[in-house]
């Protein structure tokens, strides 16, 4: 049999050098044993508190569960009555011009008078023009297809007559959403500026008589434009003298053109003008 090697001693235990106390020993295993670790006692504690949340958590939802549910006034309100005294009647159907303007457009178009005729080119267009139509009326319409798109073009209504050979009239109301703009209101502010612009070299014609811009009374910015001279070097149409007439009436623009073979009349389509909207 091999032998078992031999172990290491164990170091022997110091002695103290004499007329010396001996040295302090460590604390023995038992006594070690016997501490408490550190950082138990904050552990406890958090958990501790961390169970209290969500105890209350719980106590509060079932207290609230047990309750009545709580009732919540409603989104909208028919009518709020005043402080004194009863809540005025609503507005009777032709005296509410939001629900005129909301029903079919073409009813608010001036009828066409006796004697005239329809203009050709209005039958079979059931008195609608639409985006296209419309935008097809300007000097460059992709353009003025792009711009009514972002003016929020909602729909146009249009009547037209011819009277005695002598003079026609149209007359367009053309309606915005004015959800984000004010649609109504720049397109007769575009309108007015252009025919300014336009019709100032005839204003006042050769012999002195003069054509001009008037406001049309009671629509705060409408106005009417007359030229005293016939248009020269343009489509040489039969009715070459023009008179044109812009307003506004909540989302609505009015359009009114005049051409005639003779210098227009003003109070002819000022009258107009006061007339189509008094039906707004």
């Amino acid at each position: 049999m091999e032998e078992e090697p031999a172990r290491p001693a164990a170091p022997a235990e110091p002695t103290a050098p004499e007329g010396h106390p001996p040295p302090e020993t460590p604390a023995s295993v038992e006594e070690a044993g016997t501490t408490r670790p550190r950082g138990r006692t904050p552990l406890l504690i958090g958990a501790a508190t961390v169970l209290g949340l969500i105890a209350g958590a719980c106590a509060g939802v079932l207290v609230q569960a047990d309750r009545e549910p709580t009732k919540l006034p409603p989104l909208s309100q028919t009518a709020l009555a005043p402080s004194k005294g009863k809540a005025p009647k609503p507005l009777p159907a032709d005296q509410d011009r939001q629900v005129r303007t909301e029903g079919d457009l073409r009813d608010l178009l001036l009828k066409k008078p006796r004697g005239a005729e329809e203009a050709d080119w209005l039958k079979g267009s059931d008195g609608w023009m639409d985006l296209a139509g419309y935008a097809g009326t300007f000097g460059n319409p992709p353009s003025a297809y792009e711009a009514l798109l972002r003016s929020e073009f909602r729909r146009a209504a249009v009547t037209a007559w011819e009277v005695d050979e002598a003079y026609t009239v149209e007359i367009r109301l053309i309606q915005y959403r004015q959800e984000e703009v004010l649609g109504a209101t720049e397109a007769n502010a575009e309108s007015q500026y252009f025919a300014t612009d336009v019709a100032s070299e005839y204003f006042v014609a050769g012999d002195g008589v003069g054509g001009g811009d008037w406001s049309i009374p009671g629509t705060g910015d409408g106005r009417v434009f007359v030229r005293a001279e016939p248009e020269r070097g343009l489509d040489g149409s039969q009715f070459p003298y023009r008179a044109e007439a812009h307003a506004r009436r909540g989302d609505i623009a009015v359009e009114i053109w005049v051409s005639g073979a003779e210098r227009i009349d003003k109070k002819m389509i000022l009258g107009l003008a006061q007339r189509q909207m008094e039906r707004l």
